[in-house]
């Protein structure tokens, strides 16, 4: 493989960055975007399974307290329009596919944005009326609404940035990672012991950060 045909399929502008890091050295700069796949790629199972137990945690807490239509305008639950708008979205698609609007469908079709919505300031007072339940009985005690919205919003940011295919190489991954697993404990142990069990990312994560050139 020439490096130009690679650099070409990559673009300038993305593989410009491994470069740099790299000092100009071409086969590092390929490693170093090999690594950086894998690197987010080992990262999927940790993040699908925070999701997915996030989302679900909520959804099974506020159904139980305002029913299982909690999401929708008529239920007063929702403060930020950017996720009353998501729900609609969310209930026309499924229509619109000829499906069931179930509210199984519904949550499954919400964005990891929408549910780490529901840890801003807008939801205080659902967090301390109901919210709060999402913890399991393992967790620890006393914990806050900010105790879920400072990971989560790096987690966020950390997803999206794996999501565009963007470098993580360096991000403090092993506190990125540490976050997630915790967060993952106190939605569900059973959750936490099967992410463990199949997460690959302390085996391709190395030790100590990897040694960059320069920081873009």
């Amino acid at each position: 493989m020439k490096h130009a045909d690679l650099e070409d399929a990559l673009s300038l502008e993305r593989f410009g960055r491994y470069l740099g890091w790299a000092a100009g050295d071409r086969d590092r700069a390929i490693a170093l975007y090999g690594y950086n796949t894998r690197l987010s790629e080992s990262l999927y199972t940790p993040l699908q399974t925070l999701e997915v137990v996030l989302r679900n945690r909520i959804h099974s807490t506020l159904s139980q307290a305002k029913g299982d239509a909690w999401c929708e305008g008529h239920a007063s639950v929702l403060r930020v329009p950017h996720q009353t708008q998501q729900t609609v979205k969310a209930i026309d698609e499924l229509i619109k596919a000829g499906k069931s609007v179930t509210a199984g469908g519904v949550v499954a079709s919400l964005t990891f944005s929408f549910w780490t919505t529901m840890f801003n300031k807008d939801y205080e007072t659902l967090w301390q009326q109901i919210l709060h339940r999402i913890a399991t009985p393992s967790a620890p005690r006393g914990l806050k609404r900010k105790s879920f919205s400072g990971p989560l919003t790096r987690i966020r940011v950390l997803r999206n940035r794996i999501a565009h295919h963007e470098p993580i190489l360096s991000w403090n991954l092993h506190r990125h990672h540490a976050e997630i697993l915790e967060l993952i404990e106190w939605l569900s142990p059973p959750a936490s012991i099967w992410c463990r069990q199949n997460n690959r990312l302390p085996h391709v994560y190395q030790d100590k950060r990897i040694a960059l050139s320069h920081l873009p």
